[in-house]
């Protein structure tokens, strides 16, 4: 009895001894036995300490540049010719002979077709000997005015039959004359008989063959100029006054086609007189030089063109640009460490960067971490977070930078203001 009584006692004690143990074992860190803080502890907020005075934020700084800025107008145009002619028959007929095949390059006034001309080569010898017909009746008359003159001046015959000549001479002139006519009207009907190309260019497809009859309402073929040659692209209205600057100075436009590493040069030469009010574009045309037939009619090519260039402007990242309420702002790091809001005016932005006015160049502004920064906030910069100079050397260590940071970041350690 007394044995186990004693076992019970003992297991009583182990049992307290380890829960002794394990109590001991999850007690806070810093807190001496009797409670009260250890020596090297920190104090529990609202002893005295501020919340968030030790805060930091990690930004990224860019410098702003000075340069001069293109304002360019990239847009995607077709290719159109400056010529293309339907060539159609001015009377109705039989084909007798094609000259040209499809495909072709012709000049101007060239051969092309050759209808049939019997019956207009008919007509025009006709013409042509009633004009014989009534000249020769026209010369007789003439001597026979001159005849009676002759013997009204002798009283051999009275005034009156001299006149009476003299009206049949009249008559017969204006006979003449009409048969003259004729014989012109014959030789215009006789020339629809043979179409020449009215322009240079490239002749299209051909589907009339000898012996086809062909009628005025019918196109024989078309022909389209290649060189030079045009290109028509949309602007937006906004760069309407740019844009008719730069017609008057002949501004060069630049059309990129695919397959060619080079684009090619052309100039603006043309704006349309109105406003498309559906999408808000005008219209402008650029010619270019296309010896080499690089651009086809009806082929969409990418068009660049620069209206206007902004020289001397100051240029960040985009992405240091903030939309706030009161308009758009940055965040200028001064030579004392400060960032301060600064108001600026987009001007222009092409790609990641902007054209900005109420910056300097070399000014840094922060384009990352911006939502960490507050107005007034000092920062601390890194000696291996600097911005890189122009000349591509490393820049110099700041005093007072974090040895710390990853090597290649352009990043701060931005320290709130202590209040």
């Amino acid at each position: 009895m007394n044995k186990k009584l004693v076992l019970a006692l003992a297991g009583v004690l182990i049992l307290t001894a380890a829960a002794a143990w394990r109590w001991a074992g999850n007690r806070p860190q810093g807190m001496a036995q009797s409670g009260t803080p250890a020596a090297g502890s920190t104090a529990a907020p609202g002893a005295g300490a501020k919340p968030g005075a030790g805060a930091r934020a990690l930004v990224t700084l860019a410098a702003a540049q000075k340069q001069d800025v293109p304002i360019t107008v990239q847009v995607n145009g077709n290719v159109v010719s400056l010529n293309s002619v339907e060539l159609r028959p001015q009377v109705t007929n039989t084909v007798r002979e094609v000259h040209v095949k499809e495909g072709q390059f012709v000049k101007e006034g060239q051969l092309l077709f050759t209808l049939d001309d019997r019956p207009d080569q008919a007509n025009l010898a006709k013409a042509r000997a009633q004009q014989q017909k009534d000249e020769a009746t026209m010369a007789d008359l003439e001597r026979q005015y001159r005849r009676s003159q002759e013997l009204v001046a002798q009283n051999f015959i009275a005034k009156a039959a001299a006149d009476a000549t003299l009206s049949q001479l009249e008559a017969q002139r204006a006979a003449v004359a009409a048969d003259k006519a004729a014989v012109q009207s014959a030789q215009v009907a006789l020339g629809y008989a043979t179409l020449r190309a009215p322009i240079a260019g490239r002749i299209g497809a051909v589907n009339i063959y000898p012996g086809t009859l062909v009628q005025p309402s019918l196109t024989l073929v078309t022909i389209t100029q290649l060189d030079p040659i045009a290109v028509s692209f949309p602007v937006p209205e906004g760069k309407l006054q740019d844009l008719l600057a730069a017609a008057r100075s002949h501004t060069p436009v630049e059309a990129l086609v695919a397959g060619r590493k080079a684009p090619l040069k052309g100039t603006l030469n043309f704006v349309d007189n109105t406003v498309d009010p559906l999408i808000g574009t005008v219209r402008a045309k650029a010619v270019f030089d296309n010896a080499d037939q690089a651009l086809w009619p009806g082929q969409f090519v990418e068009t660049r063109v620069t209206v206007r260039t902004l020289e001397g402007a100051t240029v960040i990242p985009a992405a240091a640009i903030m939309m706030l309420a009161e308009g758009s702002s940055v965040y200028v790091v001064g030579a004392d460490q400060t960032a301060a809001r600064r108001k600026v005016q987009a001007l222009h932005t092409f790609g990641t960067q902007v054209a900005v006015r109420g910056v300097e160049p070399g000014e840094q502004v922060v384009i990352e971490g911006k939502q960490n920064v507050r107005p007034g906030g000092k920062v601390r910069l890194d000696s291996a977070a600097q911005p890189q100079r122009s000349n591509g050397n490393a820049p110099e260590t700041t005093p007072g930078s974090a040895a710390s940071a990853t090597p290649g970041t352009a990043s701060v350690i931005a320290e709130r203001e202590r209040t």
